[in-house]
């Protein structure tokens, strides 16, 4: 039986998994993945093969109230049973915030959970829900190696003018700064570019990862030179239920005027804005851009001018571009989406090659494009599992 290593992916209502088999050296190959989903509601448990099919599932009654222990119980027991009592050989995890000390993987002990457990403040959606996880799997498997791995880390790089905020230095000091978010996403588009266009791999890119959360990264040379993220994962685009850049004086107005708490005020920014709040219908792409409701497409164009005017921003980050990367759900997927930024982004120089962005092919911009386009699938899962083999293995590196 092959070694294996558990990439796990941990939110507030989904957990999303995957078994990469493990040679140290070489790329790790997929074996199987699946998720944990309706968490708190009634959770489906589903595994599935390389090429999709079902190999085991579970559902649980409406109302369980399930930790994460019992969750990832028998996603453990059916690896065993797969593939052997010794197989499973590591668990990688997606930590999303590692603020200003770590920004490289490392192997997770009780004392650093407890550290990274401090950064929750940072990315309370996300950052509670990773470390239970671990928690879940430090219980579980006591002595299986684990390794975190950082979401914001790809980013770490970026100037200082790139990261400071214009308030109090003393709250610079503490750790109040841009941060930016989807590093995993980014560090492997930046990879497999390398591969597929080498040379527009090493000019000035901006990568766009559009999913339920949504970010821009510009890269030079396949290095983070400034992201729409910041602080938290709130910053930047318009995202399925987050409301991206916002002006702070709104929520004191909030404050101020409607009398909203803190708890009020982040529960709105986080799940009840966005696409979600804009439409009043949905935070799917997919249901909005299927929708003649004149609010759907009212949250689709405020979706597609705030990426737009993004690009430019970041265009002057980078003192020009040469290519522009769509990835994740909607950014593999809605070619209406790609096409109506493409054609906000014409003064860049920017063609569009309709039948290609109708097929979602890999290359969607014409041959006269001055800035090609191109559409990657992205594969955190890979990136995690990939880091992971090298902390444990350095002398041995794989590549994702």
């Amino acid at each position: 039986m092959p070694q294996a290593i558990l990439t796990l992916n941990a939110g507030s209502s989904s957990i999303k998994f995957a078994l990469h088999e493990m040679e140290p050296g070489t790329r790790p190959r997929r074996l199987s993945h699946g998720q944990i989903e309706d968490i708190g509601n009634a959770p489906h448990f589903v595994v599935r093969d390389a090429d999709g099919a079902t190999l085991t599932e579970q559902r649980w009654p409406s109302g369980s109230a399930l930790d994460h222990a019992a969750l990832l119980t028998p996603l453990l027991d059916w690896i065993t049973g797969h593939l052997g009592v010794e197989s499973l050989v590591a668990v990688g995890h997606r930590i999303v915030h590692g603020g200003n000390a770590y920004y490289r993987p490392v192997r997770l002990d009780p004392a650093l959970v407890v550290e990274l457990a401090r950064l929750s403040p940072l990315a309370p959606l996300h950052q509670p829900h990773n470390l239970a996880a671990v928690r879940a799997i430090t219980h579980l498997r006591p002595g299986l190696p684990q390794v975190a791995c950082f979401d914001t880390a790809f980013h770490h790089g970026m100037a200082p003018t790139v990261t400071r905020l214009a308030l109090p230095r003393r709250f610079t000091d503490e750790g109040v700064r841009r941060y930016g978010f989807h590093g995993l996403s980014y560090e492997y588009l930046a990879g497999r570019l390398r591969e597929q266009a080498p040379t527009l791999a090493s000019g000035r890119v901006i990568a766009a990862h559009l999913g339920n959360g949504a970010s821009l990264c510009a890269m030079h040379d396949g290095r983070s030179v400034d992201t729409t993220m910041g602080f938290t994962a709130l910053d930047g685009l318009v995202m399925g239920t987050r409301c991206g850049n916002l002006d702070p004086g709104a929520l004191l107005y909030l404050q101020q005027v409607h009398g909203l708490s803190v708890a009020a005020v982040e529960h709105m920014l986080y799940h009840d804005s966005g696409l979600l709040g804009v439409s009043g219908i949905s935070n799917d792409m997919r249901t909005l851009l299927a929708s003649s409701d004149v609010h759907a497409q009212e949250a689709i164009d405020l979706f597609v001018f705030r990426i737009a005017r993004e690009v430019g921003a970041l265009t002057s980050s980078l003192g020009g571009v040469d290519g522009l990367v769509f990835s994740a759900g909607i950014g593999e997927r809605a070619a209406p989406i790609r096409a109506a930024v493409c054609a906000r982004l014409a003064w860049l120089g920017i063609t569009c090659d309709d039948d290609a962005n109708a097929a979602n092919a890999a290359l969607i911009s014409t041959p006269d494009s001055r800035v090609q386009v191109r559409v990657i699938a992205t594969d955190e899962e890979s990136m995690i599992a990939t880091h992971t083999i090298n902390v444990l293995y350095p002398t041995s590196r794989a590549t994702p």
